[in-house]
């Protein structure tokens, strides 16, 4: 029989306890700062959606019910109106030269407000016939805006029936007055965003609770879809670490594996969509039906 060298119980215990230091050195930190609390910034509103920042961490929200557009003052922590009428906006975005992009549900319209509240209409209508009516948004690198079509009946419409076909994605690249259908057969396509690298989508398929992942083509047409995970979302966004935050009882979030990492409880029965914003974009503004809050982060937002 060989010897066998049989490791003593000391140098065992140091291979464990390196290995365990090795873990926890690769394992990363939470993503919610130390001790943060969720913080109610007001409760004014009837239905709070499509918060974007701007580039000084300001976010824009809108409170559609009520028709306006309200700013959110990061270094005060204050909120005034920004926009009233608004043409009852709902999701926004911020494109690369400072305007403010809005899904203008009034009369189904995209439009871009420049910072000194000029208002450009992008798109009146597809193919001769309304949109169904634009909701969530996002510029990718060159400028082009992909936004989500579904069907929502709103009481300010004259019309009770869609006139396009299907709930669909489209993307208006810039400079252009045509969208072109980039994603079709969904039930409620909704939230949207993008990698800032630009080559990943994220679409949420609220009424088929699911989200699908996309790779972005160089012409900015969508390919390789994928199943990301099994529940829908209102609006979402991404953090730098490459999670997936989406919305509707409060806020889950995701890796970029489609697992599992957080839930961060509203007190509201809807979270309506999510950015970050502040100065390093590192405090977690959520929209929640007659409220806004924010949540201090380890993670920063993404552009």
């Amino acid at each position: 029989m060989k010897n066998i060298r049989i490791p003593s119980l000391l140098s065992v215990f140091a291979v464990l306890a390196l290995s365990s230091c090795k873990a926890q050195l690769n394992t990363p930190k939470g993503i919610i700062a130390q001790d943060a609390q969720l913080s109610l910034v007001s409760e004014e509103y009837e239905f709070t959606e499509g918060p974007a920042v701007d580039k000084n961490g300001d976010v824009y929200f809108t409170d559609q019910p009520n028709d306006r557009i309200v700013k959110w003052d990061a270094s005060t922590n204050t909120v005034s109106d920004y926009m009233k009428p608004s043409g009852r906006s709902n999701g926004l975005y911020f494109d690369h030269v400072g305007n403010l992009l809005a899904a203008a549900d009034e009369k189904n319209e995209l439009w871009s407000i420049a910072p000194d509240k000029k208002v450009t209409v992008l798109i009146a209508d597809y193919e001769g016939k309304k949109l169904n009516g634009p909701n969530d948004l996002w510029v990718d690198l060159a400028g082009g805006i992909y936004f989500t079509d579904p069907f929502y009946k709103r009481s300010w419409w004259e019309h009770t029936e869609p006139e396009q076909t299907a709930r669909r994605v489209y993307y208006l690249p810039k400079g252009s007055t045509v969208p072109r259908i980039v994603a079709n057969g969904f039930e409620q396509p909704n939230g949207i965003i993008g990698s800032p690298d630009g080559k990943t989508l994220y679409i949420a398929d609220i009424g088929a609770k699911k989200t699908f992942v996309y790779t972005i083509d160089a012409n900015g047409n969508l390919s390789n879809k994928k199943l990301f995970t099994d529940m829908g979302s209102d609006g979402m966004t991404l953090d730098n670490r490459g999670n997936v935050y989406l919305t509707g009882k409060g806020v889950t979030v995701f890796n970029s594996k489609g697992e599992q990492i957080e839930h961060i409880d509203v007190p509201e029965s809807w979270t309506a969509n999510v950015t970050f914003g502040g100065a390093e974009q590192k405090t977690l503004f959520i929209t929640a039906m007659d409220s806004v809050y924010t949540l201090e982060m380890t993670v920063q937002g993404v552009r």
